[in-house]
């Protein structure tokens, strides 16, 4: 006698049907009329960031490849002689130098100073207003009238830093003589004007921090201290970011305040006074000066590309 097994056999699974593709949107009457729109308001502007941005800055890439005296009529392709010229020349890692330590000193001290200002004036008391538009002052006011008085300041025999030392019996340092002193005497002018910039910012950052969190940390314990570091802090990053980018970016593009305390770069020639003075401090090597341009814009391209794929990852975005 023989079994027989059963096997049962899974039917099919159902057909799911393809959605149908959604129907392509035409650019109807609505669309072109909004699209013409957008183009009559912004066309304007775009011409002009195309007119007086992207077209000098490729024409100072072309200049660049030039052996050109400022004046000549004509000019002389060099290709990349230029370039290899200035990163070949014994001045050009002096000039990194003045550059790096002055982008880092102002960079930190306005940023930190203005931190610090930012906690004083985040509190309701009497005169914090007029204390707020104190500090922001300095940042709205012209380099070359802030340039002209702190020079005045540091003047070694009749400026106020020089009648303090002396009434103490202090020699005044020989500011504008000493290449060291004349950094130092720019970088702390630089900080001044702009740590009012970082103080507002840092202000507005801080008045958005949630009460309630202060409150919590408060309540488990934690100090002043600790509340800054864990809290506040974390919730500044943002802040803090925008903070860094900008001032990176300004600081490697101040001219005016070392231009009218140090006319002659003693001490505090970076890469774009550099560019100044060979095109118009006596060189008339306009073609040099283009170049000097061409590597200060890819370090800025460089900074801001770094400042945006590596430190905004630290970022805590709420």
């Amino acid at each position: 006698m023989s079994s027989v097994t059963s096997v049962r056999v899974a039917p099919p699974p159902p057909t799911v049907p393809k959605p149908a593709p959604a129907p392509r949107r035409r650019f109807g009457a609505r669309e072109r009329h909004d699209f013409l729109v957008f183009l009559a308001l912004a066309a304007p502007n775009i011409l002009l960031i195309v007119a007086f941005s992207y077209r000098p800055l490729l024409s100072n890439i072309y200049y660049s490849t030039l052996n050109w005296t400022l004046g000549a009529a004509t000019a002389v392709p060099v290709g990349l002689g230029n370039y290899v010229r200035f990163f070949t020349s014994p001045d050009t890692l002096e000039i990194a130098r003045v550059t790096a330590i002055f982008t880092v000193a102002t960079v930190g001290g306005s940023m930190l100073l203005g931190l610090l200002i930012a906690l004083a004036l985040n509190r309701s008391v009497r005169g914090v207003g007029f204390a707020r538009a104190a500090v922001f002052s300095p940042f709205v006011l012209s380099g070359v009238g802030v340039g002209l008085i702190w020079s005045f300041m540091f003047d070694p025999t009749l400026g106020l830093i020089a009648q303090v030392l002396n009434t103490v019996g202090l020699p005044s340092p020989q500011w504008f003589n000493d290449p060291s002193l004349s950094l130092v005497m720019v970088i702390v002018v630089y900080v001044w004007k702009n740590m009012g910039y970082a103080a507002v910012i840092y202000l507005a950052g801080l008045q958005s921090v949630p009460r309630d969190l202060l409150e919590a940390a408060s309540i488990d314990g934690a100090g002043p201290l600790r509340t800054f570091r864990s809290i506040v802090l974390p919730i500044l990053s943002p802040t803090t970011f925008f903070l860094l980018v900008t001032s990176v970016l300004n600081s490697l593009q101040a001219f005016d305040i070392i231009r009218i305390m140090t006319p002659l770069g003693q001490g505090t020639t970076t890469l774009i006074y550099d560019a100044y003075l060979q095109a118009f401090g006596g060189y008339n090597r306009a073609g040099y000066s283009a170049t000097v341009s061409t590597v200060l814009f890819g370090l800025l391209v460089l900074f801001t590309a770094v400042q945006m794929l590596v430190l905004e990852r630290r970022v805590h975005y709420r």
